[in-house]
C-alpha cells in the first residue's frame, strides 16, 4: 500500500509490510542529524569492545571449531582470521579493559548519591571546506548537489579523496540505491568501471546489510546475500562475499557450531563406552547444518555485549528469599514474579495490558525490601500508563529521568523493570544492560504478540526463545470485548465477541474514498456521541503512509475538518497533531505549539519538545493518523483502524494484533479487506528476523537452568 515501501524485495531482504518499520516521519534520517541518547550511549561506551575481544580472546580460534568447515564456509573463514591476524591487529582497536564492576547494594544508598548524566551530542558541523570539494566530485559525477552535506557528513573530512578512490562510497549515505552509485562511479571511472570491480562488490554487501537492518535483521545468511548479489549483476557473488570480509567491511559467524560439535562428540564417547546403538526413534543422521552469517560490526558489537551483559546479571546475583512480599501480592501472578526476580537476576515476564500491574508491584516490593528499584516504559505514553516515578527508557539512559548514576558510571539500580520489552532493538538494549551494575536485577516486561522493535533484533523474543531464565506468563487477561478480541487474534483467531456497550464496532467501506469519509466521520462525531471519548483523545491507526487510505490521505482530510489552515510552518499550523519521530523507532504524539526561530514548539503529552527547523520536514508528519509500528507501545481511549482494500498486503497476525490492541474503551474497524483480515490473522505470523542473540545466550547460559533452579 505504501509508497514508502522500500524495493529491497529484489535483494531478499525486504519486509512484506508497506510501512515503513521505523515509524519515523520521513523515512530515513539524514546525515549529521541529531543522535538518540541509546546511540549517543553506544558511542561513548568503546570501552565494551575489549569485553567482546576478550571473550574472543579466550577461545581457541576466532571462530571455534572453524575445522568444520568446508567450500565457501572455509574460504570465509580464512579471510577473517587473515584480517584478524594481519594488517588490523586487534589491539590498535580495542582500549584496555574496563575496571571492574562494583556489585549492586542490597540496599538503598544515601539520597545524595551522585547523578551523572550522559549528555545529549551536538549535531555534527561539517566543515565548509570539506562540504565545497564534496560538491566538486559530485558535479564531476552527475549526483545531485544536495548530497554534498550529507556525503560529507557520513564520509567524513576526507569525504572528497574517498569518492574519488572509491565512488561506490557514496552507497554509504542514507538513501543512496546502487544504481544512482553505478552511474556516479561509471561518470567518475570512464572505462574503468566495471560490475566486478572489487570496490562496487565491498560497497553493495555493505549496503545490503545496511538494508537488512532496516528490516530488523542484525545479520543474514551468506547464500542470501550471494542471492541479492547476483540479482545486482555481481558477476561471481562468492569472490565478492570473500573480498568483503577480507576487506573487513563484513564479520562472518558460525554460531552454535561449537554446541553442535560438543554433542556429537559427547554422543559419540557415549556410545564408544557403552557399545550401545541408538533407540528406535532416536535421530541417526547428521546434525542440521549451523549457516554461514555476515554482519556488520555494530550489530555484532551490540549483540555480543547484550549477550555478555545478560550473562552477568544472571551469574552475579545473590538470591534471596522475598516470600513475604510475594504472599503481600494483589494477584498469583505477581506473587509468582516476585519469587523469580528474588532468586534471579534475569527474568521475562509475558501479558497483555493489565499485567502490566505485576512488574510495577514487583517494583513496589523490592523498594519496600530498601532495594532501589526502577520501572521503564519505551515512550511517554507507556510511562503515563504506569503512574508515578516510572520513567522512559531512554530518560533513564540520558540521566534526564530515574536515580541517575553511581561513582562508577553504572545505573543507580538494584532491579530495573523494563516494560514494552518487544520495542527494544539490539542497540538500545546492549547500551541498558551494560549500565547495569553487577548483581543488579533485570526484568523484561512484554506482551509477546505485538510488532517487533522498529530498530535492529528482537531482543526479546530471543530471550524468550533461548530458555535461560525463568519466564513468567501472566494469567490476568484483558477483560471486555477489547480483551476478548485480542486475545483470539494472539492465537490465529478473528471471532465475533459481543460489544453490548459498542466497545466494538466494525464498519464496512467499499473503497478508499469511502473510508476515509467514515473515518473523519468516526472521529469527529460518532465516537464521541456514542462512546463520550472526545476527537483529541481517538487515535487513528492504518497500514502505511502512502497509498489512497494511508497516513497522508487521512491526516489531509483530518486536519480539514478539526484545524484547516495553509499550513505556515513547514506546513504545519498551531493545534495541529503531530507524530514526531524523535528517534528511529520512537514516535511522541502531540500538538504543535508555536513555532519559532530555531523550530516548531510541540507538547507531547505535557512535555515541551523543541524539533529543529532542519528536522522538520524529515522527522515530523500530521498525527491524527500513525502507522501500527509508530503506535506499539502506546494506548489511547478510542481507536480507529483503518484498512481500505489495498492494504491486504501489509496486514499479519502481529499488526492486526498490535493496532486492535491500542484502544481502551472503543475499537472502530473500517474495514474493506474482506476475507484478508481473517486470513492476515490465521495464516500471516510475524516475518522472521535473523539474529544472533538466541544463539550467542545459549552459548553462554545453558537452556532449562532456570527451570531447574525452580524445581
Amino acid at each position: 500500500m505504501s509508497d514508502d515501501a522500500a524495493d529491497a524485495g529484489a535483494d531478499g531482504v525486504a519486509d512484506s509490510s508497506g510501512e515503513e518499520p521505523g515509524g519515523g516521519a520521513g523515512g530515513e534520517s539524514t546525515g549529521g542529524a541529531e543522535l538518540t541518547g541509546a546511540q549517543a550511549e553506544l558511542a561513548a561506551q568503546r570501552e565494551l569492545r575489549s569485553r567482546i575481544e576478550q571473550r574472543k580472546a579466550e577461545k581457541s580460534a576466532p571462530i571455534a571449531a572453524g575445522g568444520k568447515l568446508s567450500g565457501t564456509a572455509a574460504d570465509l573463514l580464512a579471510a577473517v582470521r587473515a584480517v584478524e591476524s594481519g594488517a588490523k591487529p586487534s589491539g590498535t582497536f580495542f582500549e584496555a579493559s574496563a575496571a571492574p564492576r562494583k556489585p549492586a547494594p542490597t540496599s538503598v544508598a544515601a539520597p545524595d548519591r551522585p547523578r551523572v548524566p550522559v549528555p545529549e551530542p551536538a549535531r555534527q558541523q561539517v566543515d565548509p571546506g570539506t562540504v565545497s570539494a564534496v560538491l566538486e566530485v559530485l558535479v564531476s559525477g552527475g549526483a545531485p548537489e544536495g548530497l554534498a552535506a550529507r556525503v560529507a557528513g557520513v564520509l567524513g573530512e576526507q569525504a572528497a579523496d574517498a569518492l574519488r578512490e572509491d565512488p561506490w562510497r557514496l552507497l554509504a549515505v542514507p538513501g543512496v540505491q546502487p544504481e544512482q552509485a553505478d552511474g556516479f562511479a561509471r561518470a567518475l571511472l570512464g572505462a574503468e568501471c566495471r560490475p566486478d570491480d572489487g570496490r562496487r562488490a565491498a560497497a553493495l554487501v555493505g549496503w545490503l546489510l545496511e538494508r537488512a537492518a532496516l528490516r530488523g535483521h542484525t545479520a543474514l545468511e551468506a547464500g542470501a546475500v550471494r542471492t541479492a548479489l547476483a540479482a545486482r549483476s555481481v558477476p561471481d557473488p562468492d569472490e565478492a562475499v570473500q573480498q568483503a570480509v577480507a576487506e573487513g567491511a563484513v564479520l562472518v559467524f558460525q554460531d552454535g557450531v561449537d554446541a553442535v560439535g560438543g554433542a556429537e562428540e559427547a554422543g559419540e564417547a557415549e556410545g564408544a563406552e557403552e557399545h550401545e546403538a541408538p533407540e528406535a526413534g532416536e535421530a541417526a543422521g547428521p546434525q542440521e547444518p549451523v549457516p554461514v552469517l555476515l554482519g556488520l560490526d555494530r550489530y555484532a558489537l551490540a549483540e555480543e555485549s547484550l549477550a555478555d551483559g545478560l550473562a552477568r546479571l544472571v551469574k552475579t546475583v545473590q538470591p534471596a528469599s522475598w516470600e513475604d512480599a510475594a504472599g503481600a501480592a494483589g494477584t498469583p501472578s505477581a506473587a509468582e514474579l516476585i519469587r523469580a526476580a528474588a532468586g534471579h537476576g534475569l527474568v521475562a515476564h509475558t501479558g497483555g495490558e493489565m499485567a502490566r500491574a505485576e512488574p510495577a508491584a514487583l517494583v513496589e516490593a523490592a523498594r519496600g525490601l530498601g532495594l532501589r528499584a526502577v520501572a521503564a516504559a519505551h515512550g511517554e505514553n507507556g510511562r503515563r500508563r504506569l503512574g508515578t516515578g516510572a520513567v522512559t527508557v531512554r530518560g533513564l539512559l540520558s540521566g534526564t529521568e530515574g536515580p541517575g548514576r553511581d561513582e562508577d558510571g553504572t545505573l543507580a539500580v538494584d532491579l530495573l523493570a523494563v516494560l514494552d520489552a518487544p520495542q527494544l532493538d539490539v542497540e538500545t538494549a546492549a547500551v541498558l544492560v551494560e549500565s547495569l551494575p553487577d548483581g543488579c536485577r533485570l526484568v523484561l516486561s512484554g506482551d509477546p504478540g505485538v510488532l517487533w522493535s522498529a530498530g535492529a533484533g528482537r531482543v526479546f523474543a530471543d530471550v524468550l526463545a533461548a530458555r535461560v531464565c525463568p519466564v513468567v506468563a501472566s494469567r490476568t487477561p484483558d477483560p471486555g470485548p477489547l480483551g476478548e478480541l485480542v486475545s483470539g487474534i494472539g492465537i490465529g483467531e478473528l471471532t465475533r465477541v459481543e460489544a453490548p456497550s459498542k466497545e466494538v464496532v466494525i464498519i464496512p467501506v467499499r473503497d478508499a474514498g469511502e473510508a476515509v469519509h467514515r473515518t473523519v466521520q468516526l472521529v469527529a462525531d460518532s465516537v464521541p456521541r456514542a462512546i463520550g471519548v472526545p476527537s483529541a483523545e481517538t487515535q487513528v491507526i492504518t497500514v502505511g503512509h502512502g497509498g489512497s487510505a494511508g497516513t497522508r490521505a487521512l491526516n489531509a482530510a483530518l486536519k480539514e475538518r478539526f484545524n484547516p489552515g495553509p499550513g505556515r510552518f513547514g506546513g504545519f499550523d498551531p493545534a495541529d497533531r503531530v507524530a514526531y519521530a524523535a528517534a528511529p523507532g520512537r514516535t511522541l504524539t502531540g500538538t504543535v505549539v508555536s513555532a519559532e526561530a530555531e523550530g516548531l514548539r510541540i507538547d507531547c503529552e505535557g512535555t515541551a519538545v523543541l524539533v529543529p527547523k532542519e528536522l522538520v520536514e524529515s522527522r515530523l508528519r500530521h498525527g491524527w493518523a500513525i502507522t501500527a509500528h509508530q503506535a506499539a507501545g502506546m494506548r489511547w481511549p478510542a481507536v480507529v483502524v483503518v484498512l481500505p482494500g489495498d492494504a491486504a498486503q501489509g496486514l499479519s497476525r502481529p499488526w492486526v494484533y498490535t493496532a486492535f490492541s491500542r484502544g481502551e474503551r472503543h475499537l472502530s474497524v473500517v474495514h474493506g479487506v474482506e476475507q484478508a483480515l481473517p486470513r492476515a490473522v490465521a495464516e500471516i505470523p510475524s516475518e522472521d528476523r535473523t539474529t544472533r542473540l538466541r544463539t550467542l545466550l545459549e552459548s553462554l547460559l545453558a537452556p532449562g537452568d532456570a527451570e531447574a533452579a525452580d524445581a
